[in-house]
């Protein structure tokens, strides 16, 4: 993949990656990209939320940990055709530098746009490499067990092949549509020479502070969660390495597109809506309940003996039978132009992120995939895994280093 006369690994460059067209001014520079939890965002009441930056370097990749931003762009990647392992590392340091500026407000080197930049709006970059990375990048001993596509399920599924897996994912976050959108652009076109876009998922989420956000449906929408920063979310989102040493720091996601058919939906009244999903609709709280938070009773019957919350109810279905079915949920509503003749074309983009995909998501799956009773009014059309490496704890880093580092060693 070198170009001619050029030294390789070594000889990286972004005018390479770039394909020969920007001329960078300046030093690339070593900065790697490390990523804080929500708790080290800088906020001051006096500032204009648009200035909002999440802290850069850490453990962990931001957007997990962070508190959900408005506004989301997913971005599938595939290598091109023969690229190897050092082209992989090549793509994740200009990312690295790239996405180090952007997220503190600053434009990245060649950026053409530079304006842009100015307001970060909390802006964070997560990277994802999805199971086929491995075999490209001869890390094929390396990949996590739980990196696999998911199995199927054939009763809700309706899978659409051009929202399916791919060798990278972007996870670009932020409270300005605008800032999201130019990230998306500098992240793309800085690596065009060696990876191609297969598709941008965009979502939103909207709510007053300390609000749960709600669907398209008008339901709420990750009410049960796991709260950052404390013990739980350390043992079930985060991975300790035990298993896959490189991996200390990071997680993983599942990342599921799901229409939603609103048509149909709209045709149900308050308590038919209630009785689907398990919680009202003005408030959300549990059925039996009366406020959002309440602890949802399963086992409440009213006075003929029937259950208050219905077994076939959404909640009831997803809620877990263990502590070890618990992992965090990270929704985005979509609202893509409808097909002709169609009045919406809308879902939620449902990122899960857990330590251990098989032993977190899959039971779960699997019993909504039996029967759930929202299934009627939503069909998964998208599907994807990927492995989220851990972040960079200081500059002169690279996303991904430690793959890459324990790769060498053959560990």
């Amino acid at each position: 993949m070198a170009e001619p006369n050029t030294p390789h690994p070594k000889g990286f460059s972004r005018r390479r990656l770039l394909g020969g067209g920007a001329v960078v001014a300046g030093a690339a520079g070593a900065a790697g990209i490390g990523w804080g939890a929500a708790t080290l965002t800088h906020r001051e009441h006096d500032r204009d939320p648009a200035q909002e930056t999440v802290s850069f370097y850490g453990t962990h990749q931001a957007g997990v940990e962070t508190d959900p931003q408005d506004h989301v762009a997913f971005v599938g990647y595939d290598l091109v055709e023969g690229a190897d392992r050092e082209d992989v590392i090549g793509v994740l340091k200009i990312w690295t530098d790239d996405a180090a500026r952007l997220t503190q407000g600053k434009p990245a080197l060649a950026d053409t746009e530079p304006e842009l930049a100015a307001r970060p709006a909390r802006l964070t970059v997560t990277v994802g490499f999805g199971p086929e990375l491995f075999a490209k990048a001869g890390l094929s001993n390396l990949r996590p067990h739980w990196l696999k596509a998911l199995p199927a399920f054939e009763k809700i599924d309706r899978l659409d092949p051009a929202y399916g897996g791919t060798d990278l994912m972007l996870q670009i976050c932020a409270d300005e549509a605008t800032t999201v959108s130019h990230a998306v652009r500098v992240l793309s076109k800085h690596v065009k020479s060696l990876v191609t876009v297969k598709w941008v998922q965009q979502g939103f989420r909207n709510a007053s502070q300390g609000q749960t956000m709600r669907n398209l449906m008008g339901s709420v929408d990750g009410t049960v969660n796991i709260a950052p920063g404390t013990i739980d979310f350390d043992r079930l989102v985060w991975d300790d390495g035990s298993y896959r040493p490189w991996m200390a720091g990071g997680t993983s996601m599942v990342l599921r597109r799901i229409e939603m058919i609103l048509d149909t939906w709209d045709e149900l009244d308050a308590d038919a809506r209630a009785i689907t999903v398990g919680r009202r609709v003005d408030n959300g709280a549990p059925l039996g309940g009366e406020k959002e938070f309440d602890d949802p009773d399963f086992t409440a019957v009213d006075k003929y003996g029937i259950p208050v919350i219905p077994p076939s109810s959404h909640i009831a279905r997803a809620h877990h039978q263990h502590d070890g079915e618990r992992f965090l949920r990270r929704g985005y509503n979509y609202d893509d132009p409808p097909p002709p003749g169609q009045v919406s074309n809308s879902g939620l983009l449902f990122a899960s992120f857990q330590r251990d995909i098989d032993a977190q998501y899959l039971p779960v799956q699997v019993r909504l995939n039996e029967f759930d009773a929202l299934n009627q009014w939503t069909v998964p059309v998208g599907s994807a895994v990927y492995a989220i490496p851990p972040g960079v704890p200081a500059p002169g880093g690279y996303l991904g280093q430690q793959l890459f580092e324990a790769g060498s060693y053959g560990s």
